[in-house]
């Protein structure tokens, strides 16, 4: 027990190494808040334009470069992208944690635009016609009739996405980011006490996936009673 106590302070209470702890958690949150609203806007335009290429053949180049876009960033590694972007890429920009935010923004906007494109594909084709003889254009049928649907269905597959976001965040430290995962390699380093700073992680991203399962099921439930009301 005296050595657990011992450990327990070493870990946190000494040099306030909790404070690492804290930075780590908040720059987790940060990089996953900031590249979820990057990935969802990059994913539903490059959505949005390969479903309208199948109808405009004008609109090939677009659709080729999205497609390009798309395997690019689902056939290579995140960590990858990361040094790349970083060593190359933005090499005068001094904030990692932008860096960090942009690339796995990227990241996941390559998967969320492929999640969007099955939503929008799943949406009945009528729904455009019906649309279009109301007297809107394609540009405001796909924005307030097709979108709302095709966000309904994919709800569940985009929560977990963004819970996959969340824990791939996890690499942010393989550049000058003190990511929770980094903070407690940090902390290991200087204490030689790997229970504590290991566990604290692992039990922090779990924390946060719960609570974002849980925010994605009290959504699924408000969507389920919309829909028989």
């Amino acid at each position: 027990m005296e050595q657990f106590l011992i450990s327990f302070e070493k870990t946190f209470i000494r040099e306030a190494r909790y404070r690492i702890f804290l930075t780590g958690l908040g720059n987790t949150v940060t990089i996953a808040f900031f590249a979820t609203l990057i990935g969802v806007f990059i994913g539903l335009l490059v959505a949005i334009a390969r479903y309208s290429s199948k109808d405009n053949k004008k609109l090939f180049i677009l659709d080729l470069f999205c497609n390009t876009y798309v395997s690019v960033i689902r056939g290579t590694p995140v960590v990858v992208q990361l040094l790349i972007m970083y060593y190359t890429v933005f090499v005068n920009v001094d904030s990692a944690i932008f860096i960090s935010i942009v690339t796995f923004g990227i990241n996941s906007g390559a998967y969320v635009a492929e999640i969007a494109r099955a939503g929008i594909e799943s949406v009945d084709k009528g729904q455009m016609e019906a649309g279009l003889s109301l007297g809107l254009d394609r540009k405001k049928t796909m924005f307030f009739i097709i979108l709302p649907q095709a966000i309904k269905n994919i709800l569940p597959a985009l929560g977990n996405e963004f819970i996959a976001l969340l824990k791939e965040t996890s690499v942010a430290g393989f550049i000058p980011v003190i990511d929770l995962t980094n903070a407690g390699n940090i902390v290991r380093s200087r204490t030689y006490e790997p229970f504590f700073s290991l566990y604290v992680v692992a039990l922090g991203y779990l924390i946060m996936v719960l609570g974002l399962g849980a925010l994605q099921a009290r959504l699924e439930r408000r969507l389920t009673q919309s829909d028989r009301n």
